[in-house]
């Protein structure tokens, strides 16, 4: 395989493959966050990192900059909470300018297209205002500069949906830690799951309203938002089959 990893190049690889702005750079972003005792701290970035090198593989005039993974403040009726030892975030302001940060060392290299693969709910709005500004910023300085941000699970489809969750699907917003990441970190790294450890929990109920201080009983114990027990890496690979070949399509 192709290294397509810009952390790996010398300078003189990575300058001539992206003068010029011919390349693509894509950017995951993920997370520190616990994801139930059964599994590792880092999902939400090791699954948009995968993600990205496949895609990347797949073209000639795309390579991956190291994955951004600190993000945002895990949401109780998304993440579980900002509550848990081992979740580790920082605020929207902080996670806005690093990527913005970021994204503009990357376009004084002379790189005008951008592609940031998300990998925690949370951080969406945050990359919006990154990506936003950096724009704008780039037409005061007459650079035309495109970005594309996507979520990986946005390209899963109904048909998919329905073989991963044949006993009905209850949502995206209770998927932390439930099935779908399990699922895809069992075909990624099984090494850092243990299904034994695995914890039932019915699927997450919320009154329609946030509360802060958040409040801790709002969340399984087990810090998951639904039950893991039935993922398996075949249905982790109908998954990430999927959104790779759905990405690159869109892409190109």
């Amino acid at each position: 395989m192709r290294n397509v990893k810009i952390e790996n190049m010398d300078w003189v690889s990575y300058q001539e493959k992206t003068e010029t702005g011919r390349c693509r750079i894509i950017l995951p972003i993920g997370a520190i966050e616990q994801h139930g005792p059964h599994m590792s701290l880092n999902p939400d970035v090791l699954i948009p990192s995968h993600i990205a090198e496949q895609v990347a593989q797949r073209s000639d005039s795309m390579l991956v900059a190291p994955a951004i993974s600190y993000g945002y403040k895990s949401q109780v009726k998304s993440g579980g909470g900002n509550f848990f030892p081992g979740t580790t975030c920082v605020s929207g302001s902080a996670l806005e300018q690093y990527v913005y940060d970021v994204l503009l060392a990357y376009v004084n290299h002379g790189n005008r297209e951008f592609v940031l693969i998300n990998g925690h709910f949370e951080n969406s709005m945050f990359l919006c205002e990154a990506a936003d500004k950096l724009v704008k910023h780039c037409e005061l300085r007459n650079l035309k500069v495109r970005i594309y941000l996507l979520s990986y699970w946005d390209f899963i489809s109904e048909e998919t949906i329905a073989k991963v969750f044949p006993k009905g699907f209850t949502g995206w917003a209770v998927e932390h830690g439930g099935i779908l990441e399990t699922s895809i970190m069992l075909e990624l790294h099984p090494e850092l799951v243990d299904m034994d450890k695995a914890v039932h929990v019915e699927p997450a109920t919320f009154p329609p309203y946030d509360v802060f201080p958040p409040d801790p009983s709002w969340v399984a114990e087990s810090g998951t938002l639904s039950s893991p027990v039935e993922a398996t890496s075949e249905k982790g690979r109908w998954i990430l089959d999927e959104c790779i070949a759905g990405i690159v399509r869109h892409l190109d």
